[in-house]
């Protein structure tokens, strides 16, 4: 089983190439975010000419996650049932076969100190009071997306740059810390332990060309899945030519 996840960046600017990268790849299962539109306006049409069926859990202008799967997804649901938490589109989950998939966009945090800072630590952690109350490490489950942040400093190409942002300050490292603690296996990071290898790169000053990546992308798995990993890789391809995303696809495959 081949799975990916993938911060398109919008979805109508970047379906071209989400149906090359299907086509090349053949992924069993991706999941997508910042789809920055509806439900409605999803190209769900184009995507299952592909052979891909969706869950789709959008927003207009502003976040949104996907997950497409060969099989079709059942048992969909949409954030945590939790209105103090599910006013932006950031989660969407479904069973494929036996396994339990969550596609999710975490919160970027503004600024240290900020209203948004508060959110995306508080958000993470209701994740985990989630997985906590919802599921169980035993399972055969997978949280795939954009955690905003780097855990290791294998993961920086600038450790001291990032240090005090939002992306790599030690509290969002501990929330996600707390995940793994869970039960959860940040996959690539298995497979890849010297790291130096990148999702992201920001469009400004010439980050991507002068290797300022980090990578804030996951596959995370509970170990039932985790121990059949075999592979993880990051298209770093998908990063050039003609408007590419700011992130690159993660995929990992597990038996």
């Amino acid at each position: 089983m081949k799975v990916a996840t993938w911060n398109v960046n919008s979805i109508r600017t970047r379906l071209d190439r989400l149906l090359a990268f299907l086509d090349r790849e053949q992924p069993d299962i991706v999941c997508l975010q910042e789809l920055k539109t509806t439900a409605e306006n999803f190209p769900t049409e184009a995507i299952e000419a592909a052979g891909y069926r969706c869950a789709v859990h959008g927003q207009r202008t502003y976040n949104g996650v996907a997950i497409l799967s060969r099989e079709k997804p059942v048992e969909i649901s949409r954030g945590f049932g939790d209105t103090a938490w599910d006013d932006q589109a950031r989660l969407v989950g479904a069973t494929v076969d036996d396994i339990r998939i969550y596609s999710a966009y975490f919160p970027n945090g503004g600024e240290i100190g900020s209203e948004k800072w508060a959110f995306k630590l508080g958000w993470i952690e209701r994740l985990r009071q989630f997985l906590q109350e919802n599921h169980r490490p035993k399972e055969r489950l997978l949280i795939c997306g954009d955690t905003n942040v780097a855990l290791n400093e294998s993961d920086v190409a600038n450790p001291d740059k990032w240090a005090d942002s939002v992306l790599f300050a030690e509290p969002a490292r501990d929330a996600i810390r707390g995940l793994l603690d869970w039960g959860l296996v940040d996959v690539f990071g298995r497979l890849n332990p010297r790291g130096g290898v990148f999702s992201w790169w920001d469009y400004r000053q010439l980050a991507f060309p002068k290797g300022d990546g980090l990578r804030i992308d996951h596959v995370l798995a509970t170990e039932p899945l985790a121990s059949i990993a075999s592979e993880a890789r990051i298209d770093r391809e998908e990063r050039k030519g003609k408007q590419p995303s700011d992130h690159a696809p993660v995929l990992a495959v597990f038996g």
